[in-house]
């Protein structure tokens, strides 16, 4: 497999192993790592998204997007509905530590398909999803976690 020097900056700059990203901010898997399960649970207005909800929904984008990288197939995505997959009815610790389990694992899971990935297939289009590249969906579900994790941050702050 050709290394691309570029593709790697993109990855290490975007996906750091350190769990801060280049602006001094954290990752999405960092955003939620001292959050309890009733600050994750809370809405803070109806009709708006939940930090549970929004860490799921990044799980599952770096999954979706991982579907598309590896070779061989892949189990579904344990939550569901698998877009926005709902949170419980009410704050749960231990599921919200299975939660931030799962997108920690998405996110390992993620990078090393990424990294694994032959920069030369950037510009193609898996047979599967027509419409993007494969390096489309790959900045995509990068430049997701840094919109999301954003969304993360502030809802912490909301009073």
């Amino acid at each position: 497999m050709t290394r691309n020097a570029a593709y790697d900056l993109i990855l290490d700059t975007l996906t750091p192993a350190t769990g801060r990203a280049w602006h001094g901010g954290t990752t999405a898997v960092g955003a939620v790592s001292n959050v309890t399960a009733a600050e994750a649970h809370r809405r803070v207005a109806p009709g708006r998204k939940t930090i549970w909800e929004l860490t799921l929904h990044i799980a599952y984008w770096k999954y979706a997007v991982r579907r598309h990288l590896e070779a061989e197939a892949i189990p579904r995505f344990p939550r569901s509905p698998s877009n926005w997959p709902a949170q419980p009815a009410a704050p749960d610790e231990a599921q919200w530590r299975a939660d931030r389990a799962l997108l920690a694992e998405e996110d390992r899971l993620f990078q090393r398909a990424a990294r694994r990935f032959d920069p030369a297939r950037l510009t193609r289009r898996p047979a599967s999803k027509r419409k993007y590249t494969y390096g489309e969906m790959i900045a995509g579900v990068l430049a997701h976690d840094a919109y999301h994790t954003g969304q993360i941050q502030l809802l912490k702050r909301l009073p």
